[in-house]
């Protein structure tokens, strides 16, 4: 900029027709220089640095000056979110950036007069060898009982729980707390303080595109997923009385006679939520560590409650145990037809009236409490512990 001022004053001859010295004396090339701002601004990666890490590598600073402005974008122009400090020495992101991903940097500065500096740069991040993702449920579009988490399942063991957390947003309409729990190092699941209220829609971003879970791997995943809460359904069973009263909306709809966990294969008390909808199915002893006690190719109207086999289902040999003994080797039976073709039957009714997400709650049976992490049933901890 000095050069280029003194060239168009013409040397200091006086001869030249332009501003460059209108009383025929050379310019001061220091007072061009002070117009110079003396903000300095510097930006980290270097402009055109390639493989750069997603998180802890980005950072812009300015001395003798402060910053004013930094936008960080990549090729589709999301911005990246960040803060100035209060001091306007630095900017940090406020989130990781996504992987394999070109990333241009604008940031200006202004000095103690008011005159402002700018830089532009850009970078690209590294390309990850090792990747995860989380498989979630419920379904993206789905409508679900009010007692449904969301739950994720990692492809890998994480070490880095909090940015992986981090890099989830719920949002909800009407607004409620959602806060998320971690089973393990590769489930993490999220749900309120209570039940869903009926209703209720539910937006979860992914933005694990980048995170690195666990060292050198990082997540792939970069989705929306939406859900809706619909009616309040909570059915209770009562092993002890041999009923279930199912309550809707805050009214008892139904009460069914059953039959429950037998003496020695009790039934779980606690809170379960339906997880899996199967109109047929078979039970086979063996798969749950019952040997060859039994095996059931068409057990009708078949809905999980637990992953270690706990089913509220249809029973059509159950004779006349249903409202009278506990007969079962754990499930709760609902009386039914074989091939289910009786829509009265109970066990018929039961699964045409109930949907994924609803919640069965079991008491006076002669067993502990279900594990929280037995299926997705988180509602057997308390709030205190499972945001701790």
């Amino acid at each position: 900029m000095v050069l280029a001022v003194t060239a168009c004053g013409g040397g200091g001859t006086g001869s030249g027709s332009g501003s460059g010295a209108d009383d025929g004396k050379p310019k001061d090339s220091t007072a061009a220089q002070s117009k110079q701002s003396e903000a300095v601004i510097g930006i980290a990666p270097e402009d055109g640095a390639e493989s750069v890490k997603t998180s802890g590598a980005l950072k812009v600073d300015a001395s003798k000056g402060k910053l004013t402005e930094v936008v960080v974008k990549d090729p589709d122009g999301r911005k990246v979110d960040g803060e100035i400090s209060g001091d306007g020495a630095r900017w940090t992101p406020s989130t990781h950036l996504a992987a394999s991903t070109e990333y241009t940097v604008h940031a200006v500065a202004k000095d103690s007069a008011g005159r402002t500096a700018a830089e532009d740069s850009s970078f690209t991040t590294l390309t990850p060898k090792n990747t995860f993702i989380g498989h979630f449920t419920p379904e993206d579009g789905s409508k679900v009982g009010v007692g449904m988490p969301f739950s994720l399942r990692f492809t890998r063991g994480i070490t880095s729980p909090e940015d992986v957390e981090k890099a989830i947003r719920i949002t909800t309409e009407p607004p409620v707390e959602v806060e998320g729990h971690w089973f393990g190092n590769d489930r993490l699941d999220f749900r309120p303080e209570k039940y869903w209220k009926a209703g209720t829609e539910v937006t979860v971003d992914l933005n694990l595109d980048g995170v690195e879970g666990r060292p050198g791997v990082y997540g792939e995943q970069s989705k929306k997923v939406s859900f809706t809460i619909g009616r309040s359904q909570v059915s209770v069973v009562d092993a002890e009385k041999h009923t279930m009263k199912v309550e809707r909306d805050g009214k008892v709809i139904k009460t069914i006679p059953i039959t429950a966990g037998a003496p020695g294969t009790e039934t779980w008390n606690g809170k379960m939520v339906v997880s899996e909808r199967l109109k047929v199915t078979r039970m086979n002893g063996e798969t749950v560590g019952f040997g060859g006690e039994y095996d059931i190719k068409d057990v009708p109207h078949a809905m999980r409650l637990s992953t270690s086999g706990t089913f509220i289902h249809g029973n059509y040999w159950g004779g006349g145990a249903f409202g009278n003994y506990n007969a079962s080797h754990g499930c709760i039976g609902l009386r039914d037809t074989r091939g289910g073709w009786d829509r009265t039957a109970p066990g018929s009714w039961f699964f045409e009236n109930t949907m994924i997400g609803d919640v069965v709650v079991v008491k006076n049976s002669n067993d502990a409490t279900i594990a929280p992490d037995n299926g997705l049933n988180g509602w057997n901890m308390s709030w205190e512990k499972w945001k701790a």
